[in-house]
């Protein structure tokens, strides 16, 4: 049984849960129709937000296995998540994991989680992301990986999220229509299920 693997990026600030996880139920139901009878395997960091969001609705499909790539050692990693209650998360999805992957020690936090991001790309045979669809303020946001997926003609299937900054209550993006899905290069069922 060919296994499909499925790479995971996004926002880790999100806003309107309920319309993004519509977005997201969306894209499970194309995925599963797009490429019948696989099974998956879902890579990702596990990162707060649409990392965690995306791997724990993809471990939800019958044999599907995780693997997390770390782009910084453990311990260092567990520092960027906002609070123990997040810690708890990464820790019981982490367990979870069929592989973990150590990523070589990058010179910053940006090259890490860029380097995170290729990683997933290159061993993935489809992105799934929650994404406002705006450049990153930096080089390891999510769009450089979108940018990555998109020059391989990768099949893409995008969640619209507004970010959020978590200084700010208001969403970044706010003309994003949140939870619609834009897919991008996937198999034909995909097509007829374009928002």
């Amino acid at each position: 049984m060919p296994i499909i693997a499925v790479g995971v990026t996004g926002h880790r600030h999100l806003t309107e849960i309920g319309k993004i996880m519509m977005g997201v139920e969306g894209v499970l139901k194309c995925l599963l129709e797009a490429f019948p009878g696989s099974e998956y395997r879902v890579v990702s960091s596990l990162a707060e937000g649409a990392d965690r969001i995306l791997a724990d609705k993809l471990l939800q499909i019958p044999k599907t296995t995780l693997w997390v790539p770390l782009p910084l050692p453990r311990e260092d990693y567990l520092s960027d998540f906002r609070n123990s209650r997040s810690k708890e998360e990464f820790i019981h999805l982490l367990r979870r994991a069929e592989r973990v992957i150590e990523l070589p020690v990058k010179i910053n936090r940006d090259e890490a989680y860029l380097a995170a991001g290729r990683y997933i790309i290159e061993i993935c045979d489809v992105l799934l992301a929650i994404w406002d669809g705006k450049p990153s303020r930096d080089k390891a946001g999510t769009s450089p990986i979108v940018a990555l997926a998109r020059e391989r003609s990768m099949p893409l299937a995008w969640i619209h999220a507004r970010n959020h900054r978590p200084a700010h209550a208001f969403p970044v993006a706010p003309e994003a229509v949140q939870g619609g899905i834009t897919y991008e290069n996937f198999p034909p069922p995909a097509r007829s299920m374009m928002t």
